[in-house]
């Protein structure tokens, strides 16, 4: 049963002998190399599969994955990019008892753990565990990511998917009302925020430096997106700077109501991602909310999703469930006691009550402590629901690049790539969780997207993997300073050099209405392809109605093929086709082929 990790085909790389030779590797027959990959070890070991049992075979690390190949009867196959790795422990000692007690437990990202056994005499993991540790986490062995490696080359270049102003344009931007600011320009207002800021045509530069000095780390109101009929918007933040002595800030004050008075909203709606307890804690540390008192003309709500520490156990904890054996006896109980998909229930009713106040006409105020977390994810679902065009293959490209990776989501200490630090307290899944919630949102809606299950899981398997820029790094200015763009591949140029492969056949283009999907626990569902895919008992769960399409469309393009074949046959004169019988049929030069269009 293989068990890759990717459906990407891997275009073949070259090899280089003489490094062969000298390391006296075996050729790998059955994986193509990436350009810029390179062999590091090869090992015979046993790999203990947790469906399959104990199963000898060779293990092959190079700078980018770990693949392992069994020599037994069955062919089992791991295909593991380093970068998915979290965690690398020596499992039992020399001394240890038992039949392959001895060997390495791997814990990795995507909801699996590897382990492998070795056999006991003459530290024969030593080797191993050295380079793969070393691979597995280069940042803290001061070694370049696999990204900055990668000789990859693809048809379509990712980097020109999102230009901001480009996007700003697209939503009627700049206006009467709004302008695009180029104060960020050095990231001297604040170094996590993108160059170029759509702010309220009304607020001077002055305005804006002095609302950042009352913002948690800079990060004043800007617009995410505007409404094209009631110029309503849905503007981020992080958390005004109260304090336990409850300050005020007049400019800041001013500018919330300047971005009320954009569009005539009669009360603004400031949309506090966090439990109403946890921001009154974060005054204790210079944090806070907007009080009635001193925000006059806005209503303040308060959205009940935990922060990232929340979050990070309730996916442990359902991981415990799935992997690597899924808890029969009592598993709603036990998917209950993850709280999971209650988080998801929260974040979606969050986004849904956004969408549904600026569908009304009146514009919101959207922050969490930072910005960067559960804001990313209310904005984003928001602008989802709201607009059809993030719901193209490109347009939720652009969205990723504009909500998350544009606005400083902190993608290097929620994911740690490269980092052996495995217990640091930053890590946490709130990408993944928001993508979990797009899912939710394509099964209740399976005409409205136009990309498909396999490019979220795609997304979502380079997160970790490293072999892509697009993921790298907390926030813009550090992507600068590290040349992103100019060294390394994204994500969106494999993708969209492949986009069949990633396009839902379902998808209906006049879908421009507001999606409120249903957010109640009835209507969610664990995400069995992406949380399970690892089981080889629960087979990929494509629908039948799926399937079936498929299979219509491949009879279509067939049929058409053979009325192409029959047309050039009737258009070949008679004497010609006798003479010429054994030549393939050539098309006259004026002749159109008729297409037909099978309405399905």
């Amino acid at each position: 049963v293989g068990s890759s990790s990717f459906g990407d085909p891997v275009p073949p790389a070259p090899t280089h002998p003489a490094s062969r030779e000298s390391l006296k590797m075996e050729p790998l027959a059955d994986v193509a190399l990436l350009p810029g990959e390179e062999r590091v070890i090869d090992k015979d070991l046993i790999y203990m599969c947790p469906f399959h049992g104990a199963l000898k075979g060779k293990v092959f690390i190079t700078n980018y994955r770990l693949y392992f190949r069994s020599t037994d009867m069955s062919t089992v196959t791991l295909d593991v990019p380093l970068g998915v790795i979290g965690r690398i422990e020596k499992m039992g000692g020399a001394s240890s008892r038992g039949e392959n007690s001895y060997g390495l437990d791997i814990t990795c990202k995507d909801m699996r753990n590897l382990r492998f056994a070795l056999k006991q005499e003459g530290h024969s993991r030593r080797d191993i565990f050295g380079e793969l540790f070393k691979y597995a986490f280069p940042l803290s062995h001061g070694m370049p990511l696999f990204a900055f490696l990668s000789q990859e080359k693809f048809e379509e270049n990712g980097w020109s998917v999102y230009n901001s102003i480009d996007e700003y344009r697209r939503q009627n931007l700049p206006s009467e009302q709004w302008r695009i600011s180029f104060i960020n320009e050095s990231y001297e207002l604040c170094d996590t925020y993108p160059v170029h800021l759509v702010v309220p045509y009304k607020a001077t530069d002055e305005d804006l430096r002095r609302v950042a000095t009352f913002r948690s780390r800079g990060r004043i109101p800007v617009l995410s997106w505007i409404h094209r009929e009631n110029q309503a918007v849905i503007t981020r933040c992080s958390q005004p700077l109260v304090g336990m002595s409850g300050k005020r800030n007049k400019d800041d004050e001013r500018y919330l109501d300047i971005i009320r008075e954009a569009n005539g909203t009669p009360r603004l709606t400031i949309y506090d991602a966090r439990p109403n307890v946890n921001a009154v804690a974060n005054k204790a540390t210079g944090g806070g909310y907007e009080g009635d008192d001193a925000y006059q003309n806005a209503d303040l709500v308060f959205l009940d999703i935990h922060n990232i520490h929340v979050m990070r156990e309730s996916l442990k904890k359902l991981k415990d469930i799935v992997y690597p054996n899924v808890e029969e006896a009592h598993w709603l109980s036990s998917l209950e006691s993850t709280h999971w998909l209650e988080h998801i229930k929260l974040v979606l009713s969050g986004a849904i009550q956004i969408a549904d106040k600026v569908s009304s006409g009146s514009s919101v105020v959207v922050h969490c402590s930072d910005g960067w977390d559960r804001t990313a994810q209310l904005t984003s679902l928001a602008m989802l629901m709201l607009d059809s065009y993030y719901r193209t293959l490109r347009g939720f490209q652009v969205l990723l690049e504009k909500e998350w990776i544009g606005f400083g989501h902190k993608f290097t200490s929620r994911i740690g790539h490269g980092d052996k630090n495995h217990a640091d307290q930053d890590r946490s899944p709130i990408f993944l969780q928001f993508v979990d919630c797009v899912w939710q949102m394509t099964k209740q809606f399976p005409t409205a997207f136009e990309f498909n299950e396999r490019c979220l899981v795609t997304i979502l398997d380079h997160l970790y993997s490293c072999r892509f820029g697009t993921f790298l790094y907390n926030c813009e200015s550090v992507r600068d300073s590290n040349k992103v763009r100019s060294k390394t591949v994204s994500l969106w140029s494999l993708i969209n050099s492949d986009k069949a492969a990633y396009v839902n056949p379902f998808y209906t283009s006049d879908c421009s209405r507001v999606l409120y999907p249903v957010a109640s626990m009835r209507h969610l569902e664990l995400w069995v392809n992406y949380y399970i895919r690892w089981n080889p008992r629960i087979r990929h769960q494509q629908s039948p109605v799926e399937q079936r399409y498929k299979e219509l469309l491949a009879l279509r393009d067939q049929y058409l093929k053979k009325l192409e074949e029959l047309q050039l046959s009737d258009s070949t004169p008679s004497s010609a086709r006798l003479t010429n019988s054994s030549t393939p049929n050539a098309p006259l030069p004026n002749q159109h082929l008729t297409h037909l269009q099978t309405p399905f």
